[in-house]
């Protein structure tokens, strides 16, 4: 072989492999690139289900505290009937006291009544 031909052949060889060094530079630059779009649907996607997370969160701790306000308004409304109940009672009974067509037979029955209701209330 000639050395013309040796040239040729290792500048074919230079240029060959600075081709395949671009090309593989290329690549390498497309698969960062995909990469960094990537990465940014996916900082994307968790920015948005972070979002919804946080909102569920809110709204679940709104209903929270609603339901505890309508518990506390019931336990209150519950508690306000037992005191009027007690007093509508006192009242009753104070009216059967004092009533004057009242007989004397109604009043044993009462008394036993009373005194019924009474036991019924300290056993529960």
């Amino acid at each position: 072989m000639s050395t013309g031909a040796i040239i040729a052949i290792v500048i074919a060889a230079i240029i060959v492999i600075a081709l395949i060094a671009m090309v593989l530079q290329r690549q390498r630059v497309r698969k960062v690139q995909q990469r960094r779009v990537e990465r940014d649907h996916l900082r994307d996607e968790a920015r948005v289900r972070g979002a919804r997370a946080e909102r569920e969160r809110a709204t679940a701790d709104e209903q929270s505290a609603a339901a505890r306000r309508q518990a506390a308004e019931a336990e209150e409304r519950s508690v306000r009937a037992r005191q009027e109940a007690a007093v509508a009672e006192e009242h009753e009974a104070r009216a059967r006291e004092i009533d004057p067509d009242r007989d004397a037979d109604e009043e044993s029955r009462d008394d036993r009544q009373v005194a019924g209701t009474r036991d019924s209330r300290d056993n529960a």
